[in-house]
């Protein structure tokens, strides 16, 4: 197990390049399954979950070639399904939450998909329920082992349908969209995910010869092919990687500039950290974020009330860097309140933000009042462990800033999700080092 060393107190500055998105590969790369044809990718982050997921696919008989930093091409014309029902991917798939989505292709393609109750971070219940009743929806038959937590669906062929998820599940509709743009007839997902990394799939899958209308709204179309061939996909930039990098510079009172951030995908992101008085500047296709020498003051409502910052489906902002948010706010001028709706245990690292001098009220699992300290007293340097990816890169940023030396184990949870973190934060002046 692997640990960071931070000294904090230190200025950054320089540019940063945000790596290929992480939630985005996970979709992108189950796709490949849906073809035999050669699919070309780039900007694939080189991270844990993303290379566990193309070990998994090379097991499955993938044919896989890096042709480039970040680029490979993909082949599945030999896929070897019996690998599917061995001990051997009933273990590999439970390490990987994004190995529920090798399911939907597996099943329009070859009318049977199974999967292990997969693992993941430790930040409450992702249920699977929104997937497997979409894919029953398209007529599947389901399956599940109780003994050791095995799924299964099965089908002949899938026929389309209208459907109205329970819940805009950004992995249930690209996993269902994927079973569906094989299936036979016309399929209507109502209350669709649409945040931008769906919205790339679809694009692949329509250049792959699917036919899917209505992307980037909560209804989708989609007309059964009878098969798909290849393409060339570029992933989009790690939106969640921006807004980190964003609340390290206002935390850390250094001058950044964030590039190639595809500033029509961010959304709310820019706006949110604007809330809390981060100047965050727009250059081109470029974030630049300047020193806050005089730090950042949270703004209230209209009316004088407390900021509440929450999450909610896209074009909402994003639980993933509510996190974010919330470290930021233990420096800021004002009060703000966190509320996280999605997961009943991601607020739970709140305690060692605190045990570093932070003023956080945790008033349930799901919301945290932050009173900023405004810089007038600085966190203090502490021993930790990442709980998750995004906590654990919160807890990082409070190091960063935190005078004096701290200590983060279990930083295999950081690199599941962030590319070489500890060289590209050297590479603008951070003082972190890797310890085996």
């Amino acid at each position: 197990m692997s640990t960071f060393v931070i000294e904090g107190g230190h200025q950054l500055k320089g540019k940063i390049q945000p790596q290929g998105a992480k939630n985005e590969a996970l979709q992108i790369l189950c796709a490949v399954l849906l073809t035999a044809e050669e699919i070309t990718i780039h900007n694939i982050p080189d991270i844990v979950d993303v290379n566990k997921l193309i070990a998994l696919l090379k097991k499955l008989g993938v044919k896989i070639n890096k042709i480039g930093s970040g680029s490979f091409t993909f082949k599945a014309d030999e896929v070897n399904m019996a690998y599917l029902e061995s001990a051997e991917f009933k273990e590999d798939g439970k390490g990987l939450r994004g190995s529920i989505m090798i399911v939907g292709p597996l099943l329009a393609r070859f009318g049977k998909g199974y999967i292990p109750k997969p693992g993941g971070d430790k930040i409450g219940r992702r249920r699977l329920d929104t997937h497997f009743e979409g894919f029953i929806s398209l007529g599947a038959k389901f399956r599940y082992n109780r003994e050791d937590h095995f799924y299964g669906v099965e089908a002949e062929k899938l026929k389309g349908t209208y459907m109205l998820l329970d819940e805009a599940s950004v992995t249930g509709t690209a996993n269902i969209v994927m079973a569906a743009v094989l299936a036979e007839g016309t399929t209507t997902i109502y209350n669709a995910a649409c945040e931008p990394y769906l919205q790339q799939l679809c694009k692949m899958l329509n250049r792959m010869g699917a036919k899917i209308t209505g992307v980037g709204s909560n209804m989708l179309t989609i007309e059964g092919v009878d098969q798909l061939g290849g393409t060339e996909h570029r992933m989009l930039p790690d939106m969640i990687e921006i807004g980190s990098w964003i609340g390290l510079a206002a935390m850390t009172k250094s001058e950044l500039t964030i590039t190639n951030v595809s500033w029509d995908d961010l959304g709310l992101i820019p706006n949110v950290f604007r809330k809390l008085g981060i100047t965050v500047e727009r250059q081109g296709d470029d974030i630049h974020i300047p020193k806050h020498e005089d730090g950042y003051e949270i703004q209230n409502y209209i009316d004088g009330s407390i900021l509440t910052v929450s999450d909610a489906p896209w074009p909402g902002f994003t639980p993933d860097l509510l996190s974010i948010i919330l470290v930021v706010a233990t420096q800021a001028r004002g009060s703000v309140l966190i509320h996280q709706k999605m997961f009943e245990s991601r607020l739970f690292f709140v305690d060692k933000l605190i045990d570093m001098g932070a003023k956080i009220i945790l008033c349930d699992p799901h919301r945290a009042t932050v009173i900023g300290h405004d810089f007038k007293s600085t966190l203090k340097a502490t021993t930790m462990t990442s709980p998750d990816i995004r906590a654990g890169v919160s807890l990082l940023i409070a190091a960063l800033s935190a005078k004096g030396t701290s200590t983060i184990h279990n930083i295999e949870q950081i690199d599941r999700g962030y590319e070489n973190i500890d060289e590209r934060l050297r590479a603008i002046g951070a003082r972190i080092e890797r310890v085996v």
